[in-house]
């Protein structure tokens, strides 16, 4: 089956949308990469994502308007890809609270870029709303990836983590497990490890004033010396030291904890590229720290998303990490820039077989259950069917 995956995450930089075609069914899969591409958002378009994320008031009808914007953007992708048999968009995140942070019991994940729309633009069945079914079962909503890292990245006898370095980090640990079998192993583990590249993209914006949002291979970062005792202290932060399951986002680690840091930079007499380095050094901190809760070491890290291209911050989680093996997904045969959008487009592929998509050992659900909300295209005329942006 041909599926489309589309993907943003965190960074708020972009869609990443890939073909693929998958066979088998269950955990026992293969995947072939027929056709990627990447679009970034409009500067207009980014700005007021940042702004919902931050907060912001958005009215009814603005915010309908600012999902309709995204869902054009995610089905431009798409029509850029070719033909497919079914989209599978994780659509934009802009809001996400974990269960029992705010007395409710449940938590929350909103994601804009409605789903019906994509489906109604490109006339193909589209997968959308991953979160919310887990969330319903108890679980953090977060994150979904596991099992699909499972099936494409176990080794028969080795141990490894996956680690995602998007806006916000999460690993999935994979003890040895024999691709094709029909059962994944129950002690696989998951969470988020905090900040990723947030804080990082942050920083460069804001001394740029927008120019610029990433930091180009560390480069910035190398030229400045971290400051250790920052780095501990803002290790002492509570959700590093919470147990898993756990999962977090930009109301913890955004523009606010950016500003914090870079007030109690300011007071050490950091200059921009001690505060960026400081800021990277962190990040692989965190990382480092939550490894330490797994059930054991792993003897390989495969590296995935934006981060993994920045090569000061995997010098940083080097050395924090010893002698284990570091390394990125596209090693082992996976790219490391589309993962998350390929995993998408198999969450999709399980919710269309009827394979339930979550592991309640990494999210925290109660039960296993088939993940996305299902948009069949409506009959539109050309003339009638919104053009994508």
């Amino acid at each position: 089956m041909d599926v489309i995956g589309l993907m943003s995450g965190t960074s708020v930089d972009g869609i990443d949308g890939v073909l693929v075609s998958i066979t088998g069914q269950g955990y026992a899969i293969d995947i072939e990469l027929l056709e990627q591409v990447s679009i970034a958002y409009s500067p207009e378009l980014r700005r007021q994502i940042l702004e919902a994320c931050g907060g912001a008031s958005f009215s009814p009808a603005a915010l309908a308007a600012l999902d309709d914007d995204i869902a054009i953007s995610f089905a431009n992708a798409a029509q850029q890809l070719g033909p497919a048999e079914l989209i599978a968009s994780h659509g934009q995140t802009i809001f996400h609270r974990p269960p029992n942070t705010a007395g409710y019991g449940l938590g929350y994940s909103q994601q804009l870029g409605r789903g019906a729309l994509i489906a109604h633009i490109t006339q193909t069945a589209t997968v959308s709303d991953f979160r919310s079914a887990d969330i319903a079962a108890s679980g953090q909503g977060a994150p979904l990836v596991s099992p699909v890292d499972a099936c494409l990245l176990s080794h028969p006898t080795r141990h490894r983590c996956v680690q995602n370095l998007g806006g916000i980090g999460n690993l999935t640990y994979l003890p040895p497990w024999r691709q094709g079998q029909s059962h994944l192993s129950n002690q696989i583990v998951g969470w988020d490890t905090g900040p990723g590249n947030a804080l990082i993209d942050w920083a460069v914006s804001w001394f740029t004033d927008g120019e610029r949002t990433y930091d180009h291979n560390g480069e910035w970062a190398a030229q400045g010396t971290p400051h250790q005792g920052l780095i501990e202290q803002w290790l002492t932060h509570p959700f590093f030291h919470a147990p898993p399951p756990k999962s977090t986002g930009r109301e913890l680690f955004g523009a606010d904890y950016g500003q914090h840091c870079w007030h109690q930079g300011q007071d050490q007499g950091l200059s921009e590229a001690d505060f960026l380095a400081t800021l990277t050094a962190f990040t692989a901190a965190t990382v480092a720290h939550s490894y330490r809760q797994l059930p054991q070491m792993p003897e390989d890290v495969l590296l995935c998303g934006g981060g993994s291209q920045n090569q000061y911050l995997r010098s940083q989680l080097q050395l924090r990490l010893g002698d284990i093996r570091l390394t990125t997904t596209d090693e082992v045969g996976l790219s490391s820039r589309f993962k998350e959008a390929i995993a998408f487009a198999i969450l999709g592929y399980w919710r269309w077989t009827g394979q339930p998509g979550n592991l309640p050992t990494v999210t925290g659900a109660r039960h296993p259950c088939l993940l996305g909300h299902i948009d069949q295209p409506s009959r539109a005329s050309s003339s009638s069917r919104p053009k994508a942006a």
